[in-house]
């Protein structure tokens, strides 16, 4: 049934698509029809494909990093109070800064490689996780931070021992929905860090396809690299969707009974 729904709605707008080109009548530069797209897609496919390969690396270390890297900061903002103080004004303020004024700087630093735009796709991934682990960890549930505190052992080597234990056991398990919701959030932002990297410079990738397209007027091919950037941010974010249901099968659960009771 669901993927009835995607077949008709991807139908319905390729259908509104070619009915506009045919009814305005706009030239193919402005706007092609979706046949013609097509053919780009089909003349073009090695070179778009070898981009799109380009622009996946970076989506998917990009991702790897900056949930890494969001984790790690979540837990050490909410376990220690100086690394709270510290980093999280740092951290609201990063998304104060357009991107687009720090593409530049990128390229500038690290080149015209994959590294500017692994740094990109970091940037923009790392708020929303870090946001969302933190949110979960900072929302767990009272009752179970006191059974804890009657479980901690006393003395000063083993604090350590208990803030692992407690973190370990209760605290993150219990983050766990937050966590996957700011990972979802990620996969779908995922693609802009590397798009606006090579945008700014890139011998390479799909931005960078679109761009020398867009200024050859070969708007068919720019809108066939957008097609397939489309394509693989939809898969994307659904595989990462469909990995969180599986690894956290609970949650898939209680959406199904919230859905169930709407309906009611």
């Amino acid at each position: 049934m669901k993927l009835l729904r995607i077949l008709i709605t991807v139908g319905g707008l390729i259908l509104i698509w070619e009915s506009l080109t045919a009814l305005l009548d706009l030239p193919k530069f402005m706007l092609p029809s979706p046949l013609v797209v097509a053919e780009a897609l089909y003349s073009h496919a090695g070179l778009i494909a070898e981009n799109a390969l380009t622009t996946l690396i970076e989506i998917l270390v990009g991702l790897f990093l900056g949930l890494v890297f969001g984790m790690v900061s979540a837990v050490l903002i909410s376990a220690y109070r100086p690394v709270k103080q510290w980093v999280f004004p740092l951290l609201i303020a990063s998304q104060a800064i357009p991107v687009f004024a720090i593409a530049p700087l990128l390229v500038l630093w690290l080149g015209y490689g994959l590294a500017p735009k692994i740094v990109m796709s970091l940037l923009i991934i790392y708020f929303p996780v870090t946001v969302g682990f933190l949110d979960g960890l900072n929302r767990t549930h009272p009752a179970w931070l006191n059974l804890a505190a009657l479980l901690q052992q006393s003395g000063r080597r083993r604090r350590l021992r208990n803030t692992l234990n407690l973190y370990r056991y209760i605290k993150i398990p219990f983050a766990l929905p937050s966590l996957a919701s700011g990972i979802r959030v990620a996969a779908a932002i995922a693609p802009i860090g590397a798009i606006v990297g090579e945008w700014v410079g890139a011998s390479s990738g799909l931005g960078y396809l679109m761009l020398h397209a867009n200024a050859r007027v070969q708007t068919d091919l720019m809108f066939a690299s957008l097609l397939v950037l489309t394509v693989m941010a939809l898969l994307l974010y659904y595989l990462i969707d469909h990995g969180l249901r599986l690894a956290l099968p609970w949650l898939a659960d209680q959406t199904d009974l919230h859905s169930q009771q709407r309906s009611l």
